[in-house]
């Protein structure tokens, strides 16, 4: 009998205990990553939405797409340089940011530059400095301070908005494009989700996109490649540039390396990372709405108010 009891006494100690503390309690649910909801293009009520033929190429027609407000006074503009690996058009996706950062007090404009299927590089870059022309030139009608004008691109357009704006003032990179009396320098970019060094990021083997970009790998081409890369050109007077990332994007090469010969000649740079974003984190919620704070920001600081009459 004693050993019966013995045996049946965990039992019963078992038995006395509450449902919650004989379970075993489970970890914590990790919080929900947040959704990406997709953004339509809407003109902002306020605005107008122009469209200028800035080149007419057989390949392709550059054009801008400006938003322009309807009250009078003089704005500062943004220039927008799409993404797409350089050979897909995406202005339409980046329809949405650029229509929010208009509502911040900016005229901003996005340029439909040359694709790699349609020609080779430079003529992106070409397209770009024509586009910031094209704007100059037609300032009084689209309300554009011609002074204060800044660019900001994601992916292939992050390269080609860095490449923009360290490129300032090289005449060698202006092309053959209209508006020649016009300048084509920016006085802020910003640089979203892209490389800035282009040899070291094709320096085992070339990606297939850069390949139709350029017309060959880095090995065949090594002085297009340097010629590309916006960290090749970073000196004395280039404008300042920020950078924004997303956390579940994949590294960027030669942004950190950009950014410490920046700083060493004393020019504004800073990184903003945004937590749980993707590549493309800007043509979505809730990046979308981070990234244009973050570039109102920094363009309100470089590029100022708009001047109403």
């Amino acid at each position: 009998m004693i050993r019966l009891l013995s045996c049946l006494l965990p039992i019963l100690c078992l038995g006395s205990l509450s449902a919650a503390e004989a379970t075993p309690k489970s970890a914590p649910a990790a919080p929900a990553a947040p959704k990406w909801n997709k953004l339509v293009p809407q003109t902002p009520e306020g605005w107008s939405l122009k469209t200028l033929v800035v080149a007419a190429y057989p390949e392709h027609t550059v054009e801008l797409l400006v938003y322009v407000p309807d009250a009078t006074g003089t704005w500062p503009c943004v220039l927008d340089i799409h993404g797409g690996g350089w050979q897909k058009r995406q202005v339409e996706a980046d329809k949405p940011m650029m229509e929010r950062l208009a509502q911040r007090g900016f005229v901003t404009a996005l340029v439909s530059y040359r694709l790699s299927t349609e020609a080779k590089f430079p003529a992106a870059l070409e397209d770009c400095k024509a586009a910031l022309r094209c704007l100059r030139a037609h300032a009084e009608e689209l309300k554009i301070d011609p002074e204060r004008i800044g660019c900001m691109g994601g992916s292939a357009g992050g390269h080609l908005s860095g490449l923009t704006a360290m490129t300032t003032g090289l005449t060698e990179f202006e092309g053959k494009g209209p508006f020649p009396d016009q300048s084509s320098a920016v006085k802020a970019a910003i640089v979203m989700a892209a490389t800035q060094d282009l040899v070291a990021a094709n320096a085992t083997k070339s990606t297939e996109s850069a390949v139709l970009f350029f017309g060959g790998t880095a090995a065949e081409l090594p002085a297009v490649y340097a010629a590309a890369s916006p960290i090749t050109h970073v000196r004395a007077g280039v404008p300042p540039v920020i950078f924004i990332e997303g956390e579940k994007d994949t590294l960027k090469i030669g942004r950190a390396e950009m950014m410490e010969k920046l700083k060493a000649l004393g020019i504004e740079t800073e990184v903003h990372t945004l937590k749980n974003a993707p590549h493309p984190f800007w043509m979505r919620d809730p990046w979308c709405a981070e990234t244009v704070e973050i570039a109102a920001t920094f363009f309100k600081k470089h590029l100022g108010e708009p001047v109403l009459k």
